[in-house]
């Protein structure tokens, strides 16, 4: 009895369910198998819910932003100042970032390897950075050793000694970082295409990073001096997101950084806007005997605070900002000039680039050249109803993958201080995308992308492209070599 009992019963199972040949009755659909005539629907975009953010103060007026999640036991801290790159002194490029990174060589009573060993035994990671907008030092420690690891992130930020003899090995790092650039044909791109587009007497026109010239002149004083000046309570927020309490947190935090006080006069005035692409010029950056061409076409954009943010974000995604963009499926997937091609707006706080860029098979350089233009034309003349929804739920459902960990939200929240961006902004975000209209991304594409009016930097074998590239007409060609745009070291006898 006990045998024959599942038999009957898979048996009235089997017997239960359609046969796989069975038709749908008359005037009924079929709904045995699934209809792969056409993609599935897209549903509706579910609104975005993160945890409130708190604002706080510290005695001194430092703001401190609070966001609790209490999953994991782990805490973010991060200091962001609104102090980078662009507040170097136009002699004196490189010296936000070769301070940032000299922040953790040297704090307070701790020597560089001390300030190693405390936070590799707290298991905490620390690290400090700077761009062109912001300086960060950032901590990410076990909750139960935040108390431990405070002290050495407020020293680093605060109290930072840049010892002569680890400022002098940076300098090496640095050195030898922008001697590979010269070997990196996307690293001199690059550069060729800021200088381009804004020449050497703006402070967009060079690298973060700086100059050989400009990292073997900068001194000690030089970056105790910006340290001073920049490095200010007023111009600075500390955001906190992991499993504490914004009330405990804030006592934590009031110990080690409610003293701080600005100790200089205030940072430099901030970057003034650049002049627009006048004209379509091209540079050709020739690199004898390579393989691909790296190029970069774009123009000067808007700066962060641009009302068209979002408008930009969507119009973009259609043009070069996701893997089944126009240019992405122009040049790879129907030409097959290159593994991949892309475009983006650098939004700054100033007028950052927008670029449009790819590397490409030498012997298809002139191609892919006309292939991005044709599709820099057309997406001022042609966007359609079906792109700007699909670019809209590709944005909207991409944006939570970029708030899935405690740093990211730090990130954000660093963001939007340093852009003074509204308190909402994180929340409102996905509605914001969703609110973008057709007309909005046709109008954006009209405004900012004139292929009339951009560089063109071509990196490459000149031998091999230039007579092709100077047949598209594009507009006059100029050359530089590497050592046009990275200076030539000299040597002393």
């Amino acid at each position: 009895m006990r045998r024959g009992l599942p038999a009957v019963a898979l048996a009235l199972l089997v017997f239960a369910l359609p046969a796989s040949g069975q038709k749908a009755a008359p005037g009924k659909p079929d709904r045995s198998k699934p209809d792969r005539s056409k993609p599935p629907a897209l549903g509706p975009v579910r609104p975005l819910k993160l945890p409130p953010v708190l604002e706080l103060r510290l005695s001194n007026g430092l703001p401190v932003f609070v966001v609790e999640r209490h999953e994991v036991p782990v805490v973010q801290v991060d200091a962001v100042v609104r102090a980078g790159a662009g507040n170097d002194p136009l002699e004196k490029p490189g010296l936000a970032s070769l301070t940032a990174d000299m922040l953790d060589e040297g704090a307070g009573s701790r020597g560089t390897l001390e300030i190693s060993d405390e936070t590799d035994f707290l298991g905490a990671d620390l690290s400090a950075e700077a761009g062109w907008d912001s300086a960060a030092v950032a901590l990410h420690v076990p909750v139960k050793r935040l108390d431990k690891a405070l002290p050495i992130f407020a020293d680093v930020l605060v109290r930072p000694t840049f010892p002569a003899s680890e400022i002098e090995r940076v300098r090496k790092d640095r050195l030898t970082e922008l001697l590979q650039w010269r070997d990196e044909p996307a690293a001199i791109a690059s550069v060729a295409f800021a200088r381009a587009l804004y020449g050497p007497g703006h402070r967009y026109g060079t690298a973060t990073v700086g100059t050989e010239s400009s990292v073997r002149a900068l001194s000690r004083s030089d970056l105790t001096a910006f340290h001073a000046r920049t490095f200010r309570p007023e111009d600075a927020a500390i955001v906190v997101v992991g499993d504490v309490g914004a009330d405990s947190v804030r006592g934590e935090l009031e110990k080690v950084l409610g003293g701080w006080k600005a100790s200089g006069p205030g940072a430099a005035a901030e970057v003034p806007a650049a002049p627009q692409v006048p004209g379509r010029e091209v540079w050709i950056v020739d690199r004898p005997g390579a393989a691909q061409s790296e190029i970069r076409i774009g123009r000067i954009g808007p700066p962060r605070s641009t009302p068209d943010y979002f408008a930009l974000t969507v119009m973009n995604t259609i043009l070069g900002g996701s893997f089944t963009s126009r240019l992405m499926q122009n040049l790879r997937e129907q030409h097959g000039y290159a593994y991949g091609a892309r475009s983006r707006f650098d939004f700054r706080l100033s007028s950052g680039p927008f670029v449009a860029a790819a590397a490409v098979q030498t012997d298809k350089t002139a191609p892919a050249l006309t292939e991005f233009f044709k599709e820099l034309e057309a997406i001022r003349k042609t966007i359609t109803d079906a792109e700007v929804a699909k670019a809209k739920n590709y944005v909207a459902l991409s944006f939570p993958a970029s708030l899935e960990t405690t740093g990211d939200i730090a990130s954000r929240l660093a963001e939007q201080f340093v852009y003074r961006l509204p308190n909402d902004w994180i929340q409102t975000y996905v509605s914001r995308i969703g609110a973008v209209t057709t007309a909005d991304v046709r109008r954006v594409a009209s405004e900012y992308v004139d292929p009339g009016k951009v560089a063109v930097v071509v990196v490459g074998d000149r031998g091999k492209i230039e007579s092709e590239v100077k047949a598209l007409n594009l507009g006059p060609i100029k050359t530089w070599s590497v050592d046009d745009l990275f200076g030539v070291e000299k040597k002393s006898k």
